[in-house]
């Protein structure tokens, strides 16, 4: 079924009517010289411009590239604000092989569809893109961040994501066995591309053992050939079974933990920099009854945005990581939430961040 613009439905029911939506604005852009067909989705400007990454991705209709872009631009509002930062959430995807379909022309369209937004949307790398294709768009825009530091850029944020990822892991270990340390802590990653490469040396460094697992061979032979004594698994099936795995942490795409994974997932702790990590609404219970510590997916990963909002503001990677390394406290902060008011820390993470729209946009209208 369609509506009168011959969208699918349930994409406009989305927006308008479930409390998934609540969008703000969602613009659909093209440009048939180029190629590019993007979809981009600002969810709430109550704290600031809306800020969010560009994932470039082949997905297998529009409708599901929309729906995507309704859910990361959602998740980038809750994650910006439990972050402390003064942004609102946001999230572009350009539908479309990068491999095959990326070229200059294209992102420079896709840059000035951005800058027509005249500054309500910042955005930066995502799955798909990198600091060089932020380059690119930023020559037509200058709302870009996420760029090189030859062009002003605080360069790649999956440095600092996978920083904040650790800190979070310790945040769990602290609240579940009373010590931060992960030394000697059995740790799967599922993942290890741009964040999942570099929290593996974090691990490393501590002491804790290490399993991978991707789905790229190449991924997993650079880290088995980097580091002697991290283990490979087939796939993620069997790191999420494998006996005597302490921590969980998926970082790849979205949707790890459903209906099939969390029944028979060995790890007492979850704590990943993928982006929605929950498949549905109840899996976040399904884990709580399992006794399963599950640390918010867009409080873990913040470290990456709050490196490209940095930037906005003459970057300064000091200044950045003594920001991201707040997220151990963050993290604690919502699982001592969580226990006062007997929900799951997702539903905490949420109920805080909230809270913080909510009081920007009374104090903007002055109710």
């Amino acid at each position: 079924m369609t509506d009168v613009t011959g969208a699918p439905a349930d994409v406009l029911h989305t927006l308008f009517h479930s409390e998934q939506g609540g969008h703000e604005q969602v613009v659909l852009c093209q440009d048939r010289a180029s190629g590019l067909k993007a979809v981009i989705a600002l969810h709430s400007t109550a704290l600031g411009p809306a800020l969010g990454g560009t994932r470039f991705y082949p997905y297998a209709t529009e409708a599901e590239a929309v729906a995507d872009a309704l859910n990361l631009a959602r998740g980038m509002s809750y994650k910006n604000a439990m972050a402390g930062l003064d942004h609102g959430g946001g999230k572009a995807v350009i539908i479309g092989d990068p491999e095959r379909d990326k070229t200059e022309e294209l992102l420079l369209a896709y840059g000035r569809m951005v800058a027509s937004l005249g500054g309500r949307y910042v955005t930066a790398c995502d799955v798909g893109t990198y600091v060089a294709d932020m380059d690119v768009v930023a020559r037509e825009c200058r709302w870009t961040t996420g760029r090189s530091p030859e062009n002003g850029g605080a360069g790649d944020s999956s440095v600092l994501t996978s920083f904040g990822v650790y800190q979070s892991m310790r945040a769990c270990a602290q609240h579940l066995w009373g010590d931060p340390s992960l030394r000697d802590r059995t740790v799967g990653v599922a993942g290890v591309g741009k964040v999942g490469h570099h929290l593996v040396r974090h691990l490393l460094d501590e002491g804790a053992k290490v399993v991978i697992t991707d789905v790229r061979p190449d991924a997993v032979q650079r880290i088995l050939d980097e580091h002697e004594g991290v283990t490979a698994v087939a796939d993620t099936d069997a790191l999420i079974r494998l006996e005597g795995l302490d921590i969980y942490a998926p970082c790849a795409l979205g949707g790890a933990l459903n209906d099939e994974t969390v029944p028979v997932l060995t790890a007492k702790v979850v704590c990943g920099a993928a982006n929605n990590q929950l498949a549905h609404p109840g899996v976040e219970k399904d884990l709580a009854d399992r006794g399963i510590l599950y640390a918010p997916d867009y409080v873990v990963n913040a470290g990456g945005v709050i490196q490209v909002a940095d930037e906005l503001h003459g970057f300064d990677f000091e200044r950045c990581r003594a920001k991201a390394t707040r997220i151990f406290d963050t993290t604690l902060a919502i699982f001592a939430r969580a226990k006062e008011d007997g929900i799951p820390p997702a539903a905490a993470a949420d109920r805080i961040a909230e809270q913080r729209m909510a009081e920007a946009r009374a104090g903007r209208t002055g109710h």
